[in-house]
């Protein structure tokens, strides 16, 4: 396996709150593990255990505290579909695809999510008005985890 994707996929399992990753192909097979000891097990095809710096310590404090404010708010709340970095813009410095008290319509792009270096297109799921915006840019997100609201 390729030294640069086995480090992505070491990078996304480390800002995600995935605590196990196991990849195989036809090169052998690879299995990330979060807060493991590093032991390296003996296979037909080679297999590798990592385990990933836990940097999500602060994760746990931010989550939290983002959850009351999104059960409170009014309004459709478009949820991420996958897990991976959210990004405003289409490209670094761009403009971004939406901005708060813009109006969008049902199936337009408000954002990306970047998951193994695919860039996907998030689109409005309800058209109305963006009133709040939940995500930092280039912050790591998880599977229905809140991005925007729009009444």
């Amino acid at each position: 396996m390729d030294l640069r994707k086995l480090k992505t996929l070491i990078d996304l399992v480390s800002e995600s709150n995935v605590s196990e990753l196991e990849i195989t192909e036809a090169e052998g097979k690879v299995r990330i593990v979060k807060s493991a000891p590093v032991a390296v097990a003996a296979a037909a095809a080679p297999v590798v255990t990592v385990a990933a710096p836990v940097a999500a310590a602060a994760a746990p404090a931010v989550a939290p505290a983002a959850v009351p404010a999104v059960a409170e708010v009014k309004g459709h709340v478009v949820k991420s579909p996958m897990v991976g970095t959210f990004y405003r813009a289409s490209s670094p410095g761009g403009k971004p695809f939406v901005e708060i008290g813009q109006q969008v319509k049902e199936g337009e792009a408000i954002c990306i999510v970047e998951a193994m270096k695919i860039l996907n297109e998030i689109e409005a799921d309800a058209a109305g008005t963006i009133t709040q915006i939940l995500a930092e840019n280039g912050q790591a997100v998880e599977y229905g985890q809140p991005l925007f609201v729009i009444e």
